[in-house]
């Protein structure tokens, strides 16, 4: 954690008679009187030190710790473990506390972290770019609808119902904005049909995994959509991509998704961050900042920011995005969590969720009235129908017994996910409760 030493009255007078102004009240002269603090406040007395930590351990205490509910919850961010040395290394203040890397020549190490990480991403989605992160996934999600605009200058979305229903909305949202429409293209048996599709079509986008889980046609999907003249993206969850083909491989145009699975914990839903890469070809079209390796006069190796098109960095009528640095430090733990993992280990990953998921997905299947959400192939991630009228019960049940069972995703469907906290113990036990409830 970083301390705050505040200014002393000796400073606080200098700082005024450097800027000629006598005091604090002249400083804010302008500002209506009815608008400034009000010292006056009716706020309670001060308390001891003691108290105060008393009072906060007491408020603590009424906290459910993670370790006391087994969670099933997934439905985009996940229960994965976080080693202790990604907290270690980014809470360093040379990590910790540096904005925008606007200096190269002083900003070497933050610039090689940015340039590791996205030669990961790159790696592990199949594609030979990648920025130096944005958001979260559904903007990334929406910024890449934006690319797709701007390569093709086409006025439609196609998207699969299969893809997070926030990165949607965000798309609609964002979309709406600059004169586009978005047709939502219905599931069969889980994954994604296309329609016919028309010359009107900007780009086709599609989730892999999808958003029940299953595993897409992502070649088929892009030679159709290219087929059309149109770009295929695709939001992928990262952990997967280690056992199934890379979208970027299978040839989606740009390959955008959330990193919350990288080392980042839940933290009450954030902060995170998302990844965004592209083709060569969509390499100036690409959002927020690019950071690349050079040589200096001298011959050795450094860094610098190769493209940046933030408004802040260029002419705001020639900038493709407003993204800003919040996220690079969630980015950092994201490819430090890749480093511990490594090729190997972050395939042993992807291999544990697999077997743990058949095995839940089977256990669950042989309960009377349980039946599958869809047939596909999945890797994390499945839905389960529950006989009509008893999630309700299915539910409370859970949650008395200390198991969150899952996203509900309809009346009768529950989404189930499964990562490597989730022990077979924990699903033996997920089981016998759905059973009991269901007697």
């Amino acid at each position: 954690m970083s301390t705050y030493t505040s200014v002393t009255d000796a400073d606080r007078a200098e700082m005024l008679a450097t800027i000629g102004v006598a005091s604090i009240d002249e400083l804010f002269g302008d500002i209506p009187a009815e608008l400034r603090y009000n010292s006056e406040l009716p706020l309670p007395a001060g308390r001891s030190e003691q108290d105060v930590y008393r009072e906060l351990a007491e408020l603590a205490a009424k906290n459910v710790s993670a370790d006391d509910e087994i969670s099933f919850l997934g439905a985009g961010f996940y229960d994965h473990y976080v080693p202790a040395l990604v907290d270690a290394l980014i809470t360093r203040s040379e990590f910790l506390t540096p904005y925008t890397p606007y200096q190269p020549e002083i900003s070497q190490g933050g610039l090689q972290a940015m340039f590791e990480y996205q030669t990961a991403i790159s790696e592990l989605v199949g594609l030979p770019v990648s920025n130096a992160s944005v958001y979260e996934g559904p903007s990334a999600v929406a910024a890449a609808g934006y690319v797709a605009k701007h390569t093709n200058q086409r006025s439609k979305f196609v998207v699969s119902a299969g893809v997070h229903p926030h990165s949607i909305e965000t798309l609609q949202t964002l979309a709406h904005g600059y004169g586009m429409s978005v047709e939502v293209v219905d599931l069969q048996d889980g994954i994604t049909t296309l329609p016919q599709l028309d010359q009107d079509v900007s780009a086709v986008i599609v989730q892999q995994p999808n958003f029940l889980g299953a595993i897409e046609d992502v070649e088929a999907l892009a030679g159709q959509a290219h087929d059309a003249g149109a770009l295929l993206i695709a939001q992928a969850d990262p952990i997967p991509l280690a056992l199934i083909t890379p979208p970027g491989e299978a040839g989606a145009d740009i390959v955008v998704g959330e990193g919350q699975t990288l080392g980042n914990r839940l933290d009450f839903g954030g902060p995170s961050f998302g990844f965004f890469a592209v083709t060569e070809k969509l390499i100036r079209r690409l959002p927020g900042r690019l950071a690349g390796e050079t040589t200096d006069q001298d011959g050795k190796r450094g860094f610098v920011l190769t493209l940046q098109t933030r408004e802040q960095h260029i002419r705001r009528e020639k900038a493709t995005s407003n993204i800003c640095t919040a996220q690079a430090l969630n980015a950092l733990a994201g490819v430090i969590y890749l480093s511990w993992l490594g090729k190997e280990g972050i395939v042993e990953l992807a291999e544990l969720l697999l077997q743990r998921t058949a095995y839940a997905r089977n256990e669950l299947a042989k309960i009377p009235g349980v039946s599958a959400g869809h047939t596909q192939p999945v890797v994390r991630e499945f839905p389960v129908r529950l006989p009509s009228g008893k999630a309700e019960a299915v539910i409370a049940a859970a949650r008395k017994a200390g198991i969150n069972p899952g996203y509900r995703l309809s009346e009768d469907e529950l989404l189930i996910a499964i990562t490597e906290l989730r022990t077979r113990e924990h699903i033996d036990k997920l089981v016998a409760t759905i059973k009991e409830a269901l007697a």
